[in-house]
């Protein structure tokens, strides 16, 4: 991966984070900017365009997730990669970051060594995605997903899925590494309208793993599914 072809953008209101951060992105050379609260972060991020945004979640005025909300509002930002900073662990800050577009969470303090290999990990789900976007045939190591024959296949076994499975495994490939929230789920393959058991998606998802196998899809406790491979 070429980091010299690549933005960041920190925001944290405290100084010293964004200097932790600013230091060892740059030795690995990052192109880094940043912003010291929420009102400068969206002015930052419009001015810079950056790939990836690491993004405080408890800052005062304007908060992570509110910055996060007013920049996927914007077409600019669909597919820029936010990352939350937060020393919180609570399922309802998580969820709330998650409902608003959030991709991920790093939990401070982080080891440089640590938050480099999520920085690459991040970058790189955002361009398998980018990749894969609006293709009728994705392969994921061993998986092969083929949206024109309505089939899935590992290895040489063609698999039988029933269709919201196969819808499932779909919206999930569609970005590796993605936690897709439970109402994400409900309202991408089942729609809105539609009123299904609390215990539908995790039904759909057993039956999913006993036909791939265990290793694919990864349960977030609390929040919802995403796939690793």
């Amino acid at each position: 991966m070429q980091n010299s072809k690549y933005k960041i953008l920190i925001v944290d209101d405290e100084p010293d984070i964004i200097e932790f951060i600013r230091y060892n992105l740059e030795k690995e050379g990052f192109n880094v900017c940043s912003a010291s609260d929420g009102i400068s972060a969206v002015e930052v991020a419009e001015r810079e365009m950056p790939n990836l945004i690491i993004l405080d979640i408890m800052m005062p005025g304007m908060d992570g997730v509110e910055v996060c909300r007013k920049l996927r509002s914007k077409e600019a930002f669909a597919n820029t990669v936010i990352a939350f900073l937060t020393a919180r662990n609570e399922d309802f800050t998580q969820i709330a970051a998650l409902d608003v577009g959030g991709d991920d969470f790093i939990t401070k303090p982080i080891p440089p060594r640590v938050l480099i290999s999520r920085i690459h990990a991040l970058l790189r789900r955002s361009n398998r995605a980018g990749d894969g976007e609006g293709e009728d045939r994705i392969q994921l190591g061993d998986l092969i997903i083929d949206k024109e024959s309505f089939t899935v296949q590992i290895g040489e076994v063609v698999l039988d899925l029933a269709k919201k499975e196969f819808e499932l495994i779909s919206l999930l490939v569609s970005r590796p590494g993605k936690v897709f929230t439970r109402d994400e789920i409900f309202n991408k393959i089942w729609g809105p309208d539609v009123i299904v058991g609390n215990r539908t998606i995790d039904v759909h998802i057993r039956k999913l793993r006993e036909k791939i196998g265990d290793s694919y899809i990864k349960t977030v406790k609390g929040i919802g599914y995403k796939f690793e491979f």
